[in-house]
Parts: structure tokens; sequence; C-alpha cells
């Protein structure tokens, strides 16, 4: 079935302010170490992570009688900063745990570097570079000369994009670069014929006005048989993975893309976050699968099969890892990724703690950080 996210959003909506959601007793055994309360820091009211995180408390209420309070807001920091504090228990989190985990953007700070960050679940979505069918764009390659829409202040997009091009042999140079203030509005650049191409999420509602326009849509195709593609990127952000996609705007089960796929939201916590207290939480979760699934089609991404299958933005928990195990989900290969990300991680907070000892370092602004951390960050990336 296809969706878009005003039609996911409009039924999560409906079915969590009706009460559809299955009426379920409170479980006869409660699950040992699972919190009474939780807050979970999440995307503003409204937003996709925003409405699946509400079905899945609802469901671990009705379970478990687990209160769950969701703290919502419109900013990275606003939603890692109670999680770095413990004020929250869980965050509900996009991007923003790789930028955070590898000191990048504004968490290359005093007060940030790499985190020690954790993921237990999360939901796939995917992004690929959204063209116009009057374009004639197919390929990477084809890009050249086109005109390329922007956000620069999106970073969580940008941060994706960019390793693609960069895998495909184009750069910005290439193109005819045109900026605009927001995401939404460099989508709006195709739908007014004012651009060929802008990176872009399958599922944003909007591109739906540029599906039905005399423009028309099409995407990138980034396939997985293509090895060297995806090594160049992967080594970039390890948080990209091959996916096939099935809803969104041109895109359905009868005509799926092949394009970049990560986890959004991931379900995250700090590594020394209790092990027993995130296997009962990951559990809980798991184990409500069936209470939640039907608020959503999307939500058939938190089956246990799929949540809990790698890349995320950060190594997964020990707790995570266990119920993971239990459940027949967690392979060698899980593991080959889960050690590698785990090696990068410890050399990234290493190397920033000797960074920060240094006299270049001490009092240095964040953009005098980010100038001596890049380098440093490079050089390692390349040892592993």
């Amino acid at each position: 079935m296809d969706i878009d996210r005003r039609a996911y959003l409009g039924g999560m909506g409906a079915a969590l302010g009706a009460g559809l959601l299955p009426d379920i007793a409170v479980a006869q055994k409660s699950i040992p170490n699972l919190p009474s309360t939780m807050i979970w820091s999440v995307y503003d009211v409204g937003a996709s992570g925003y409405v699946e995180a509400s079905a899945i408390a609802d469901a671990l209420g009705k379970l478990h009688g687990t209160r769950v309070r969701l703290q919502p807001s419109g900013t990275s920091i606003g939603r890692i900063q109670p999680v770095k504090d413990r004020r929250v228990s869980h965050g509900w989190l996009a991007t923003e745990v790789f930028f955070a985990a590898e000191g990048l953007y504004e968490y290359a700070s005093p007060n940030w570097g790499p985190q020690d960050l954790r993921c237990m679940l999360g939901r796939m979505n995917s992004l690929s570079i959204c063209v116009t069918k009057t374009s004639g764009i197919k390929k990477l390659s084809d890009l050249k000369g086109k005109r390329y829409a922007i956000a620069k202040a999106n970073t969580s997009v940008n941060a994706k994009i960019e390793p693609i091009l960069d895998a495909g042999g184009i750069s910005y140079k290439d193109m005819e670069v045109v900026e605009f203030p927001s995401y939404g509005a460099s989508l709006k650049a195709l739908i007014e014929g004012r651009a060929d191409a802008a990176g872009a999420a399958l599922t944003t509602v909007s591109l739906r006005e540029l599906e039905a326009s005399s423009y028309g849509i099409d995407w990138i195709e980034l396939p997985a048989s293509d090895k060297e593609l995806w090594g160049k990127i992967q080594r970039a952000i390890p948080l990209a993975a091959p996916f096939t996609e099935t809803f969104g705007s041109g895109v359905s089960k009868d005509n799926p893309k092949a394009v970049m796929g990560y986890k959004y939201p991931m379900i995250t916590v700090y590594g020394d976050a209790k092990e027993d207290e995130v296997y009962a939480v990951t559990k809980a979760i798991v184990d409500a699968y069936d209470a939640y699934k039907a608020a959503s089609p999307i939500m058939e991404r938190w089956e246990v099969k799929n949540s809990g299958s790698y890349p995320m933005d950060a190594p997964f928990h020990d707790g995570a890892i266990k119920l993971l195990k239990e459940k027949n989900v967690w392979t060698p290969e899980h593991q080959k990724w889960q050690d590698g990300i785990v090696k990068r991680h410890k050399l990234l907070r290493e190397a920033w703690a000797v960074m920060m000892k240094e006299p270049a370092a001490k009092g240095a602004d964040n953009a005098k950080l980010l100038e001596l951390w890049t380098p440093r960050r490079a050089e390692i990336l390349k040892s592993l």
C-alpha cells in the first residue's frame, strides 16, 4: 500500500485521538526492570516521529501500565540535550545521533564533542535526489549543468546527499546551485519549475504536488549492486544502507525505487544506561508490536526484524543486543558492523579528548574547534 505523510499522520492522529488502537488489558505478567514511568524526547507534535512514539507509548500503557510522557522539540539540540543531561530516559532522534557521536556541526563545541550514544531500535526511512521528469535526469552524472536546489541550513539532508554526489564524482561546481532558506522552499522550487533536482526524503508530502504537476517526479536510484558507489557512501556515512522504498511520492509497490535507507526515528540512550533496563524497554516495545502495528502502514517497520536491523547512527546498546539475540535477529553481520562502529566512535572520542588538552583548543570557539577537529577526524576515518 502506498502512503504519503499527510495520510500517515492523519490516519495515525485519528487512531490515537479516537482511541482506536487495540484496547488491551494490562498484562498479568510484568517485565522485570521495566520503568513504571518514562520521559521520551521526541520531534514536534505532528511530526512522524511524534505520532509513532505516541502509538507505542499508548501500547505500553495498555499492556504494562507504564506511563510515558512525550517531550517534543523542534530542534536537534532541544531533543538530544535532555538525553545528555539525563532529564529524559530516551531520545527518539534522527541524524543528530550521528552528528553528536562524531562531533560534527554544532556538536564540535566545548560542551559536546563525540558522544557515547547507543541505539535500541529504529524505523527505516529513505532519501535520494528528487528530480523532475522533464529534466531528463536518470543518474548522478546527468546532474552536470542542471539546476540543483539546496537549503544550506538543512544539515540533516545535506550530510547524506553530499556523500552520494561525491561517490558519483559530482560536486556542486558541476551544477547550477540555487540556494533556498529552507528544505520546503528547495522542494517548492522543483514544483514551480525553478530547479531540476534536490535532495529529499521520499515520503515528503509536498512532493505529491510535483508528482501531479506538468514537470513530473522521478528519483535518482542508488542500486545495491553498485558496490563501488556504496563503498564510498558508507565510508563517509556508515548510517546509510541500500534500501528499496515502496512508500512515497512517485513510488509504490509496483514502482519501487532503490535509494538510501537510514533510520528515523531511533530510540537512543547513552552507553552507560543500565543494561537490564534497556533490555526491558526494548523487550516491551518489541513484544507490544501487535498492539500498535495497525496504527499506520508504516508501523510495520517497527517489527523487530526491521527495527532491529543495522546500520544505525550509533552502535546498539548491550541491552538491546541481548533482546535481539533472543529474538534471533542478531546476526554475524550485525556483530561485524557493531564492532566496526564501536571502534570508530571510540577512536573519535579519544582523539577529541587529546585535542581538547592542546593549547590551540583551550578557549576556542565552535568554528575554531571544528577547524581543528575536521582533519583529525578525517585521518582517523582513513585508518579504519
